[in-house]
């Protein structure tokens, strides 16, 4: 990929550093929002509050993670968005299903067991995620392009001589 500052491709990060720069990013991300939601959730239900939060979150971490995680150092596409968005769907489900079993089981869950199950749900979907987002959303692609074949050119000729007293002596 080419950096917008200095035209110069840089390499894919491996897959350890990518990993770890998603788990830095995407896991801050993670547990501010899992904090977000349970403050939200005091204010509104909490399946919108998860839903509006996994929103916001979901666009800043598209953006971290096409910028820094997955080392393209730009700006996330519209198609990456969309496509990040199709995951997060998929993380919002595994979470409120997540919740609802929880509240199923436990009356009454407190505050602590709530976050532990929330994260614990998301740090599963979020390892799908990864996957997704590396072979799919900002997977690189690399274009062949036809080897350039070598044209037969004339040998280049000295320099033309640039003083007068040289311009007399070349006549």
């Amino acid at each position: 990929m080419e950096t917008a500052r200095s035209g110069r491709r840089t390499a894919a990060p491996g897959t350890c550093t990518a990993f770890a720069r998603f788990v830095l990013c995407g896991g801050g991300v993670g547990v501010a929002s899992s904090l977000a939601v349970a403050a939200l959730a005091v204010l509104i239900p909490w399946g919108l509050a998860n839903a509006l939060i996994t929103a916001v979150s979901t666009l800043l971490a598209t953006e971290l993670h096409a910028r820094f995680t997955f080392g393209a150092g730009r700006h996330a596409t519209w198609r990456q968005h969309t496509q990040s968005a199709g995951s997060a769907a998929a993380t919002y489900a595994v979470t409120c299903a997540a919740m609802l079993v929880l509240h199923q089981l436990a009356a009454a869950p407190g505050a602590m067991l709530e976050q532990g199950v929330y994260l614990s749900a998301s740090a599963l979907a979020g390892v799908a995620r990864f996957t997704a987002l590396r072979l799919i959303v900002f997977a690189r692609t690399t274009t062949t392009r036809p080897a350039q074949t070598t044209a037969t050119m004339p040998t280049a000729r000295a320099a033309a001589p640039a003083t007068a007293a040289e311009l007399c002596r070349a006549a």
